[in-house]
């Protein structure tokens, strides 16, 4: 492949294969030499998984900032050691809580609160993962993190003593934690029963593409119908789009360069970093810095 594409993929990864093999899979099939993807979707989860090619992955830190919606299931009364399905039942109560109580309780997660990592996750302990730690037997605890739930509804409540949600939520926010301390604040035991993410920022299922669909198609058809550009599903930044060659030359050797702050484009509505300006062309990053005064000067480069 060529190694000056890159852009983005909307992928849909199915459940059962981890994020890793997902992309690792495509990175063999169109012989992709450097790729990374944006929030980790466990296994047992489907859904939206942002994927970058080439020099797009040094924009992934700015993907996983952006909101994430997801549609999930608590099965009641049992509670995992993975806070999934993936796990084995570790505790086990009687008590079916009704929609009731699940709707008031709710109201108490909505804002920024202190939310304890599942043990079968990424989070490292003493350099270690915590799933290997998990996997291998080892006591240890988790530290808690603040995260943001931004919105959550109950959609309707099953026979079979599971309950179907839709929520919005932060970076770092874990659904399957969730799903435990609700529970848990409700006088029961909860599990993820299943997890379905429908959007991260402007990657979203209607313009996403499945897995085994990519993996049928030519390299061709991959590289024109299937990577979106880099700029495309960046969403609430400052956008400067570079016209002069001399510009371009001076970025490729990470020199900084001056620009006329009249001509952004794409102004951010509430931009995290008002500061920091990405420069385009012909709808790809080609690199992100700061202006000093009218002086570009780059932190990264992406010609």
């Amino acid at each position: 492949m060529n190694d000056k594409i890159q852009g983005w993929i909307n992928l849909y990864k199915p459940i059962n294969i981890s994020s890793f093999n997902a992309i690792d899979r495509i990175k063999k099939k169109f012989n992709i030499n450097k790729i990374g993807h944006a929030g980790t979707l466990d296994p047992k989860a489907e859904g939206i998984l942002p994927v970058a090619i080439g020099k797009t992955t040094k924009l992934i830190p700015f993907i996983k900032n952006y909101n994430k919606k997801y549609i999930f299931s608590i099965k009641w009364g049992e509670q995992t050691s993975t806070d999934d399905t993936e796990g084995e039942i570790i505790k086990v109560s009687k008590f079916i809580p009704n929609d009731e109580d699940i709707i008031f309780k709710l109201k108490n997660f909505v804002g920024i609160n202190n939310q304890i990592p599942p043990k079968a996750s990424a989070v490292k302990v003493s350099g270690k993962r915590a799933y290997k730690l998990l996997r291998s037997g080892e006591s240890f605890l988790l530290s808690s993190k603040k995260v943001l739930l931004k919105k959550v509804k109950l959609i309707k409540s099953y026979s079979n003593n599971i309950s179907l949600f839709i929520i919005e939520c932060g970076e770092g926010f874990y659904v399957r934690s969730f799903a435990r301390d609700l529970a848990l604040s409700l006088g029961t035991f909860g599990h993820i029963f299943c997890l379905n993410r429908t959007k991260v920022g402007l990657f979203n299922k209607k313009n996403a593409i499945l897995l085994d669909d990519l993996l049928k198609i030519g390299q061709m058809q991959f590289e024109f119908n299937c990577i979106h550009t880099s700029l495309s599903m960046l969403d609430d930044i400052l956008v400067y789009e570079i016209e002069s060659k001399e510009d371009m030359f001076n970025l490729s050797l990470g020199k900084s360069i001056e620009l006329n702050l009249n001509k952004l484009i794409k102004p951010p509505l509430d931009s995290v970093d008002k500061n920091l300006v990405f420069l385009s062309k012909n709808g790809n990053i080609v690199s992100f810095g700061k202006f000093y005064g009218n002086l570009f000067k780059p932190k990264k480069v992406l010609i």
